[in-house]
C-alpha cells in the first residue's frame, strides 16, 4: 500500500480528534433520560410565608418524589424579584436550578422599572404554570359600602378621598388600583407600603380604606368580621369565598388581575428536560391533594404548557403596559 504522507497523517489525526470531541460534546449534553442527576434547587423570589413561597413548597415535595430527587426551596427575596431571577439566569441550563416566578415580578416589574434591567423574560424558559390566584378587593368592615357598586358610587362622589394601599410603587397591587380607577372612572389616593403585611396592618388599623391581594393573608380577618370582600378579580368565584362575586359580576368585566405562580428555568435549557419537568408538574397538579391545598390558599391548580404560559405573558404584558402608561406608574 502506498505510504501516507506526513501532512495527510496530520490531517487524519486532526479530523479524528474533532470527531471525538464532537461525540463527547453530544454525549455530555443533558437530556431527559438521566435528568435529574442530583437535587433540584427551586429558587423563590420572596421571603418565606407568602403565596409564592407556599406554592413552591406545595409543589416541591410531590415533584421531588416524581423526579426521584429532592427539590430544595431556596428563598432569595429582594429587588422586586431580581435577585432570584438573576440567580436562575446565571445558573447552568441543565434543569437543576429553577425559579418559582410570581406574575407581578415577571410582567409588571419590567414595565415599571426606571433602571436598565439585569434580567428579562428572555433570560428564562417557561416550564409550566402552577397556581393562579385572583386578587380580592378588600375594605374595612366599618366603611359604609358593602358592594362594588356602592364603593364606586362613593368614590365617584368623593374624588381622592378613598386611600388604597399597595405593597409598593410599581407592584401588581398598585397597577390593580390604577386599573380599577381607569375602568370605574374614579380617583383614589395611592398609599404604597413595603409589602402586603404592613399594608394589611394599616388597613386593620383604619389608616387606609381599601387594598388588593391574594386571599390567604386576609381570610382570617374576613372571617372575624374586621374586613369585607367586595369582589374577586378573576374569571370565576373562589371556592374559599363562594359568596363573593367576581368583578365581572359586579359590573367591571375587563378588570382581571389574577396573580399566577409558574416554574421557569434558565434560557437554553434543553427542550427534553423542559418537557419532562412540565409533564411531571402536570401530573402533580392533577392530584386531588394538590388541588385541595391550592383551594385552601384561595387559589386554583392551573397547569399551563410552556407555549400557553408564553402566550399569557405576551398578552398580559400588552394589557398592563396600557394601564401602567396611563397611570404613569414607576417603581421606586
Amino acid at each position: 500500500m502506498p505510504s501516507i504522507t506526513r501532512s495527510r497523517r496530520h490531517t487524519l489525526v486532526a479530523v479524528a480528534a474533532l470527531l471525538a470531541a464532537a461525540s463527547t460534546a453530544v454525549s455530555a449534553q443533558p437530556g431527559a433520560a438521566n435528568y435529574p442527576s442530583r437535587p433540584v434547587t427551586l429558587i423563590v423570589p420572596t421571603a418565606a410565608g407568602g403565596t409564592t413561597d407556599i406554592s413552591a413548597r406545595m409543589l416541591g415535595v410531590p415533584l421531588g418524589a416524581a423526579l426521584g430527587q429532592t427539590v430544595v426551596v431556596d428563598n432569595r427575596g429582594g429587588g422586586n424579584g431580581a435577585i432570584a431571577a438573576i440567580a436562575v439566569k446565571r445558573a447552568e441550563p441543565d434543569g437543576h436550578t429553577l425559579l418559582m416566578q410570581y406574575s407581578g415580578y415577571h410582567v409588571i416589574t419590567p414595565l415599571v422599572s426606571k433602571q436598565t434591567p439585569q434580567w428579562g423574560p428572555q433570560d428564562l424558559t417557561a416550564v409550566a404554570n402552577v397556581i393562579s390566584a385572583p386578587q380580592i378587593v378588600v375594605v374595612r368592615a366599618d366603611l359604609p359600602y358593602k358592594t362594588m357598586a356602592e364603593f364606586i358610587a362613593y368614590a365617584k362622589a368623593n374624588p381622592g378621598k378613598v386611600n388604597y394601599a399597595s405593597s409598593g410603587n410599581g407592584s401588581l397591587q398598585h397597577a390593580t388600583g390604577a386599573m380599577l380607577e381607569q375602568q370605574a372612572g374614579i380617583r383614589m389616593t395611592h398609599i404604597p407600603y413595603k409589602g402586603t403585611g404592613p399594608a394589611l396592618q394599616d388597613l386593620l388599623a383604619g389608616q387606609v380604606d381599601i387594598t388588593f391581594g391574594t386571599a390567604p393573608p386576609f381570610i382570617p380577618h374576613i372571617h372575624s368580621g374586621k374586613l369585607r370582600v367586595l369582589a374577586t378579580t378573576g374569571k370565576a368565584r373562589l371556592p374559599s369565598l363562594p359568596d363573593v362575586p367576581t368583578t365581572a359580576e359586579a359590573g367591571l368585566p375587563r378588570l382581571d388581575a389574577t396573580s399566577w405562580f409558574a416554574i421557569y428555568a434558565p434560557a437554553k435549557t434543553p427542550k427534553p428536560i423542559v418537557d419532562k419537568l412540565s409533564a411531571e408538574i402536570a401530573k402533580v397538579l392533577a392530584t386531588p391533594a394538590f388541588q385541595k391545598k391550592a383551594e385552601e390558599q384561595g387559589a386554583t391548580a392551573d397547569y399551563q404548557t410552556p407555549a400557553q404560559l408564553d402566550a399569557k405573558v405576551k398578552k398580559e404584558s400588552e394589557d398592563w403596559a396600557a394601564v401602567v402608561k396611563a397611570a404613569k406608574i414607576e417603581a421606586d
